[in-house]
């Protein structure tokens, strides 16, 4: 006779172990690490520059109030990943590699952290979740994913780089009123 149990707990075990192994070598899910904050902190100053001049890393660092190594260290990261372009020589420095209105926040991210995924199986990486074929909310998370994906392509870097308007508070508003109805 068969004892239902153990199976049952042997094959939740065998999933573990299986998708520990492959979630290791796969990419990480969507976090957004201090690292992509400041790089996209960082891509901003570039952006607000309207004749992309070169710009250096000591310059961008005091700019953004960063450390100088934390600056090199996500300059290069993005120079490699193509959204900037070291210059070398004297005068060199960095300038964007494409118009702000051409980055998108998914570009960002995805040069930083890798591919924009909140769940594994959401990667386009078939076959490799044990659940695929009998799960009941792949096609959901697909759709979540999607919806933040497009989000993401939707805001520019040229967005990013412009302050966000701030809404006037409550009591602004109150006060705003009131002198409304004085005059």
């Amino acid at each position: 006779m068969v004892d239902n149990h153990r199976l049952n707990r042997y094959y939740f075990e065998a999933i573990e172990d299986v998708s520990s192994t492959v979630y290791q070598e796969m990419p990480k899910l969507i976090r957004m690490t201090r690292l992509t904050d400041y790089g996209i902190v960082l891509l901003t100053y570039f952006a607000r520059d309207p004749q992309f001049t070169l710009h250096n890393a000591r310059d961008v660092a005091a700019s953004a109030r960063l450390p100088l190594p934390t600056v090199n260290k996500i300059l290069k990261a993005l120079t490699k990943k193509g959204l900037l372009v070291s210059h070398r020589g004297v005068k060199g420095g960095y300038s964007l590699a494409r118009r702000p209105e051409d980055i998108s926040m998914a570009d960002i991210i995805t040069a930083t952290e890798g591919p924009v995924a909140l769940t594994q199986c959401t990667l386009s990486f078939p076959g490799q979740c044990v659940q695929e074929s009998c799960c009941p909310v792949h096609g959901n998370w697909q759709k979540i994913n999607d919806v933040i994906r497009q989000a993401l392509e939707s805001v520019k870097l040229s967005e990013m780089a412009r302050p966000f308007p701030k809404e006037p508070s409550p009591l602004t508003r109150i006060t705003a009123r009131k002198e409304a109805l004085v005059s």
